[in-house]
């Protein structure tokens, strides 16, 4: 239905109502003719009886300006300006403006509420907006039925903070099914260990999951290359497992490897939000050390985990994982020791194969050791756990399912810098 404004001018409407106020023409004809309401009638009349020169059927919506104070305003801006140097900046991780992450800054630290909308426009309007470049659509969608059943891995190397003197690496790990963040840890250097804490971490805080999901980083697989003419490979791809996968297959757990760019980009899509954040607070908080940026990571890990409301989920991660537990639809399998394995320190290891000599002497990085009991000339392996804080790593000996002995020896003595 046609507005009134819209079908009749002013004056026919005017000459229809001054036909009613002089009695030739019923209320209900004329209602009929505008197909208006009788309120809307009577409201007419009235308008002409009290200004009949200047009246019309034309009105005008007054919205009301909604202001914000100066120091909203201020800080707005403020925030910005912030971003601006975020964007410009080599090295980091961000390329875009983040106005949902200046409405939480306000209302978080500042105790300001402002609209997003709001925010946006004074972007816009002082140059802080950037057109984002297409990028091709991708299904949003979670592929598993149960919490367990696919853990995603994933590490990225990034200026986290650009008061820091470097970049750090990011060692993530993360429920398919619930989007539960379940290992989040910065550190300085990506190697073999670190990536087989990350393990222990989980599986023995979670359970045994049925499947990881990672890339084909060299930690995590062996690729094979190509033969050249100075080089033969008598080994292909798989075919030697990685200190990072051997832990995995003494727990039982399959690894699927990302093979395609779409298929890494799976992985690494999660872990932005907490990427982009973490970037934006270091810079804001002045952190130039990992151990408080660190601190900085637990305060999103625990947002993201027990507060946000995942986009493709529709629902906080932490709620949606117990409620899954609870309705007994969980892959995680309870994490034993089974024998012969004596500790957590047999099957969260790094290790290594050597030889016994004639003298029962076994030699790891030009370091030669003892091991009394061992069997003369034949191979026994070595599990290496390193302890940053004590400076020492302790060696357990085995051959077959016999647990030889145990030493231990300082991490500088071994150099255990390959791992």
């Amino acid at each position: 239905m046609k507005q009134l404004h819209k079908k009749f001018n002013d004056c026919q409407v005017k000459d229809l109502l001054t036909q009613y106020l002089k009695k030739k023409v019923e209320r209900e004809e004329i209602q009929k003719v505008l197909d208006i309401k009788k309120t809307r009638f009577f409201a007419l009349v009235k308008r002409l009886k009290d200004d009949p020169e200047n009246f019309s059927v034309s009105y005008f919506r007054s919205i009301p300006t909604r202001t914000i104070s100066k120091a909203i305003e201020t800080n707005i801006m403020k925030e910005l300006k912030i971003e601006k140097d975020l964007i410009k900046t080599k090295d980091v991780p961000i390329r875009c403006y983040n106005y949902s992450y200046i409405k939480d800054i306000l209302e978080n630290d500042y105790n300001q509420k402002v609209s997003l909308s709001t925010i946006i426009n004074r972007a816009k309007t002082n140059g802080f907006y950037l057109s984002k470049p297409k990028r091709k659509v991708h299904e949003r969608e979670v592929i598993t039925n149960y919490p367990g059943e696919l853990i995603q891995h994933d590490s990225s190397h990034h200026q986290f903070s650009i008061h820091a003197d470097s970049k750090w690496y990011l060692i993530t790990s993360l429920d398919d099914y619930s989007r539960l963040i379940l290992y989040a840890v910065l550190v300085e250097r990506e190697t073999t260990w670190v990536n087989i804490i990350a393990l222990k971490v989980v599986i023995s805080g979670y359970g045994i999951p049925y499947s990881y999901y990672v890339d084909s980083y060299s930690a995590y697989r062996f690729v094979q290359g190509r033969d050249s003419n100075w080089r033969n490979h008598h080994k292909f791809t798989d075919e030697a497992d990685p200190q990072w996968k051997q832990v995995l297959n003494d727990c039982g757990v399959k690894v699927t490897y990302a093979l395609s760019p779409q298929a890494k980009g799976k992985i690494e899509r999660p872990y932005r939000w907490i990427q982009d954040r973490l970037v934006r607070a270091c810079y804001r908080k002045k952190v130039s050390d990992i151990k408080q940026a660190q601190l900085v990571l637990n305060s999103l890990i625990q947002r993201y985990n027990y507060k946000w409301i995942h986009s493709t989920t529709g629902e906080v991660p932490y709620i949606r994982f117990q409620r899954a537990l609870k309705e007994n639809k969980s892959l995680f399998r309870e994490f034993r020791i089974r024998p012969p394995y004596k500790s957590t320190k047999d099957i969260f290891c790094l290790r290594a194969d050597r030889m016994v000599n004639s003298y029962r002497k076994v030699s790891i990085n030009n370091l030669e050791l003892r091991v009394p009991s061992a069997p003369l000339h034949e191979r026994i392996q070595l599990r290496l756990v390193p302890d940053k804080e004590s400076g020492l790593t302790e060696i357990r000996f085995w051959h077959e399912d016999d647990l030889l002995g145990i030493q231990k020896v300082k991490n500088s003595d071994l150099n255990l810098v390959q791992f």
